[in-house]
C-alpha cells in the first residue's frame, strides 16, 4: 500500500504518521468550517470519518457542555482519536467507535449536528451514506460538510490516481445527494482562492 492511501483508511506505522498530519494541516479547514455554523450546546454531536480526532477536540471546545462521539473505520484512527481526546472520555463527554459511515451503531434521531471533515471523498455510495446520517440526524439536525477541494480544480486528479477509492465530489453532486438523501434548507460557502468548500443541510 502507498502513504498516500493512507488518507482513505489509515493503517500500521504510515497510518499513525498521516493522522498526526492530518491533524495538523487541516487545522484551518476546520476553523473556517466551524466559522460558517451558528452552534448550539448541550447536545449530542457526531464526527463521522473522525481521523486522528483534532475536530471531535474543536467540537468539546466549542461545545463544553455537549457529549462527541466519533467514529472511524480504520482502527488507527480510532487510537490516535481516544489518545487525543483522552481526558474527555474519561469525563464520559467523548466516545469514540470503530465504525463505518455506511452503518452507523446509533438508533434513530440520536444526534442535533453530524459533521464530515475532508471525508466523504471516501465514502461508497455518497446517497446511502447521507441517508444513514438523515437517520441518526434529530428532526432540525444540522449536517455539515467541509472539503479542501471543491472538484473545480482539474490538478486534484492527481490525488484520485494515487488513492484507490477516492472521488472529488463538486457543489452540485453534494448537493444533489443530500437533497436526493432526503435533507433540506441546503446552504454553501466557498473559499474561491483555496477552493475550500462548505455545505450545511437539515433534517
Amino acid at each position: 500500500m502507498s502513504f498516500f492511501q493512507n488518507t482513505c483508511k489509515p493503517d500500521g506505522l504510515g497510518g499513525k504518521l498521516m493522522v498526526k498530519m492530518m491533524n495538523y494541516g487541516h487545522r484551518e479547514l476546520s476553523k473556517w468550517g466551524f466559522a460558517q455554523l451558528d452552534l448550539r450546546d448541550n447536545v449530542q454531536i457526531l464526527d463521522a470519518g473522525c481521523g486522528g480526532g483534532a475536530n471531535v477536540a474543536l467540537w468539546l471546545e466549542k461545545c463544553p457542555h455537549s457529549c462527541v462521539t466519533g467514529i472511524d473505520y480504520s482502527a488507527v484512527s480510532v487510537n490516535e482519536s481516544q489518545k487525543l481526546n483522552e481526558s474527555a472520555i474519561k469525563a464520559h463527554r467523548c466516545e469514540i467507535l470503530q465504525a463505518s459511515v455506511a452503518q452507523l451503531p446509533f438508533p434513530d434521531a440520536q444526534f442535533s449536528y453530524v459533521s464530515a471533515f475532508e471525508t466523504i471523498y471516501f465514502w461508497p455510495d455518497l446517497v446511502s451514506c447521507f441517508r444513514e446520517i438523515n437517520r441518526v440526524l434529530q428532526a432540525g439536525g444540522i449536517f455539515f460538510i467541509c472539503n479542501e477541494s471543491d472538484g473545480t480544480d482539474s490538478r486534484d486528479e492527481k490525488w484520485t490516481k494515487k488513492i484507490n477509492g477516492m472521488r472529488i465530489y463538486s457543489e452540485e453532486e453534494i448537493y444533489t445527494a443530500l437533497k436526493t438523501a432526503g435533507f433540506h434548507n441546503i446552504k454553501s460557502s466557498s473559499e474561491k482562492k483555496k477552493r475550500w468548500l462548505y455545505l450545511s443541510a437539515q433534517k
